[in-house]
This record gives structure tokens, C-alpha cells and sequence, in this order.
């Protein structure tokens, strides 16, 4: 949990400096989003996050602690809905939230185009490559979560018996992969609702 107002002191003046680093890191978010780790400079984050090179060190660290932070608030935040999704009753509608929830966070229009944990990863080339590695454990660990959900509805009889719940967990996961891939290329929401559907179609009964 981050603090809401972060004070430091102005160097050239002495005079007492205050931002919301709540809003601050929402904007570097933005940013990463936007352009992914590589492709971002710090003079586009402190003029995103309307603070000084001094300030977003001092409160943040440095550029791949920010990265971090900013992965932690897609995951509390823009995409918490596709974590809740794991609460649903049956392992389709778990499948239909997700798939529901992604269209709609992929077709947001206060967001940038695609998913932040696949887009992020593609920008990544070899010199961030602890940047991708970072991203892909946190897929890894969704597809782990979704796993787990589906062994416990094999267990429960919601699914069939001879379905192996880590194929089915990566099926779903590489559907969302590509439909965040689709969206960042202009994909429209029908065309992604349609992907969703054919994608149901195949679901094990």
C-alpha cells in the first residue's frame, strides 16, 4: 500500500514538496502501458507524473523499481476484475467472467490499447530482459491460479473427469493473450465478444 502524499524538501528552495503518489504512480502506469519499459524515458515519467527526476528517486527508486510498482497497480487495480473472476460458481462461468472482463478492460477507453503484462513483455527487448521475465512470472502465476480452479472443478464433478486442468488453463489463458494482442491492433469489441464466444464453444462438457 503506498502512502497518499508523499513530502520531500525542494532543494533549490528548502520549501516543503507534496505529491499524491497514488495519482503520480497511476500516471507511470499509463505510460509503461502506453509505450512499454524500454520504450519509456524518465523525462516522459516525471512529465507524466508532474514531478521531478529527484522526486519520483526519491519515492520511487529507480526506473525498473517504478516498473514494479506500476505491475502492482495493474494487477490491484485495471485487472483486479480478472482475478476476481476465479470466485465464480462453475469453471465456465469462471471462463465467461474472464472473458467478459478482459473485453471490457481491452476496449476501455481511459486505457491504452491491450493488456499491460502481454504488451509490456512484447516492447521488452534483450536489454530489459529482466523487465519480460518479471512479466511473464506474473502470468505464470495467473495461469498456476487458474489451474488450480479447474483441478478443484474436476475434483467437484464440475468438469469432466479426463479434462486436464493445466491445457484448459493455458487454453484460456492464450485466448486472453490474443485477444489482448488483437486489441492493441484495433480490434473492435464485437469482434473480441465473437472470439469469446468461439472460444465457449469448445468448452469440455
Amino acid at each position: 500500500m503506498y502512502h497518499l502524499v508523499w513530502k520531500g524538501k525542494n532543494v533549490s528552495s528548502g520549501r516543503p514538496r507534496e505529491f499524491n503518489v497514488d495519482k503520480a504512480l497511476d500516471r507511470a502506469l499509463k505510460v509503461f502501458w502506453r509505450r512499454g519499459y524500454e520504450g519509456t524515458s524518465l523525462p516522459a515519467l516525471t512529465k507524466a507524473m508532474r514531478i521531478s527526476r529527484p522526486s519520483l528517486y526519491a519515492a520511487f527508486g529507480n526506473k525498473e523499481s517504478l516498473f514494479r510498482k506500476a505491475i502492482d497497480r495493474y494487477v490491484e487495480g485495471p485487472a483486479a476484475c480478472i482475478r476476481d473472476a476465479l470466485g465464480e460458481p462453475t469453471a465456465r462461468s469462471v471462463a465467461e467472467r474472464l472473458f467478459r472482463a478482459s473485453v471490457d478492460l481491452l476496449t476501455d477507453s481511459r486505457n491504452p490499447h491491450g493488456c499491460f503484462l502481454v504488451q509490456g513483455a512484447l516492447a521488452c527487448g534483450n536489454s530489459a530482459d529482466c523487465m519480460r521475465q518479471e512479466m511473464a512470472r506474473r502470468r505464470d502465476e495467473f495461469v498456476v491460479a487458474l489451474r488450480e480452479r479447474f483441478e478443484r472443478a474436476v475434483a467437484e464433478g464440475d468438469l469432466p473427469s479426463d479434462v486436464d486442468p493445466g491445457d484448459l488453463a493455458r487454453f484460456v489463458a492464450t485466448v486472453l493473450h490474443g485477444m489482448s494482442v488483437q486489441a492493441s491492433s484495433g480490434a473492435s469489441r464485437r469482434e473480441l465478444e465473437r472470439v469469446a464466444q468461439i472460444a465457449l464453444r469448445a468448452w469440455p462438457t
